[in-house]
């Protein structure tokens, strides 16, 4: 077993956990960061490598594994200690507020402060409701790779952004790209909307996959269409089934914490949970007005890493002046 001092621990490795880390070091704190995936980058580095991005400032369009490889080089400038492959499990705070993490490999992490960004481990794709027989065999919830799609037909279920990200991806690899959706409208953005229906992706509009199909391999996927009272057969090799994911906070739901339909952590402004010095960010949060995107969740996080700070030194601002002042504090000029 070891122990780890820190001045704040960053559970969860994604993205805005990436970016929250970055923050700490900005801020002076020594920091940990756990997550149960084995590398950084959480959801984004192990289920959208290859999918482009389209809503982080400053990008038009980037790669998640270009996106996670510059916030990894980011987040290196805070010199963070990483539990990679280990889920926190139990809290104690003691009596001067210091809070002690047990992990699941057996050590321990010593803070003033958690920030909680849900690392991959605590999100879980939702099952289509037929088919599992042919999961890893041409069945798929996410796509690390699209080379294995190349020259197949496709079928991807889905109405977000995620299905028709992917849809974009796959349009130039495949030999077909077939999107089912159960209603007429989508939830992706209306670019990337309007992109897929210009594009050569067939779209079929509120209908149900009823049954996947195949000796071994799948060869067809059977949908039911609204106001049809036939059973139409797609023929296809490849289907995706992109129907968002059902956050499992796991232990952390033993920690005491305020949460929202058994799943999301409720923060006020500042980023705080219910108990205090434990702060939240990103998807696994919620509160009035909440945006699920990755451009939200860096500046919550931002915001909860500068609170943090400010409960860890009580004596600290809470703005930590801008990255283009110069050591006193002077707006730089150039």
């Amino acid at each position: 077993m070891t122990t780890f001092d820190v001045d704040l621990l960053i559970v969860g490795a994604g993205p805005v956990g990436l970016y929250g880390t970055y923050y700490a070091g900005v801020r002076g704190l020594r920091t940990a960061v756990i997550d149960s995936s084995t590398e950084l980058g959480g959801q984004v580095a192990a289920m959208y490598p290859e999918k482009l991005i389209y809503d982080v400032a400053g990008f038009p369009a980037v790669k998640g594994r270009e996106l996670v490889a510059a916030l990894i080089e980011q987040a290196a400038t805070a010199d963070p200690t990483y539990l990679l492959g280990q889920e926190a499990r139990a809290l104690i705070t003691d009596a001067d507020g210091r809070h002690l993490v047990t992990t699941s490999g057996g050590d321990e992490i010593c803070c003033a402060a958690v920030v909680i960004t849900a690392g991959i481990g605590a999100f879980a794709p939702r099952k289509l409701a037929v088919g599992e027989d042919y999961l890893g065999n041409g069945l798929a919830y996410f796509v690390p790779d699209p080379a294995p799609y190349g020259n197949t037909d496709v079928i991807i279920v889905g109405g977000g952004d995620s299905a028709l990200d992917w849809a974009l991806m796959l349009e130039d690899v495949a030999a077909s790209v077939t999107v089912v959706h159960r209603r007429n409208t989508f939830r992706a953005h209306a670019a990337t909307v309007a992109a897929v229906e210009k594009s050569r992706v067939t779209m079929v509009r509120d209908a149900e996959v009823r049954s996947i199909g195949g000796n071994g391999a799948i060869t067809h996927v059977d949908v039911a269409i609204k106001g049809d009272s036939d059973i139409r057969r797609l023929p296809c090799q490849r289907v995706i089934a992109a129907l968002g994911f059902i956050a499992n906070i796991g232990p952390l739901r033993d920690w005491g914490l305020t949460l929202r339909d058994n799943r999301h952590i409720v923060v006020d402004s500042a980023m705080r949970t219910g108990c205090p010095g434990i702060y939240a960010a990103g998807d696994v949060v919620d509160y009035d007005g909440k945006v699920r995107l990755i451009s939200s969740g860096f500046g919550e996080v931002a915001t909860a890493v500068n609170n943090a700070a400010v409960h860890i030194h009580p004596d600290a601002q809470l703005f930590p002046g801008h990255s283009t002042d110069d050591a006193d504090g002077r707006p730089c000029r150039t």
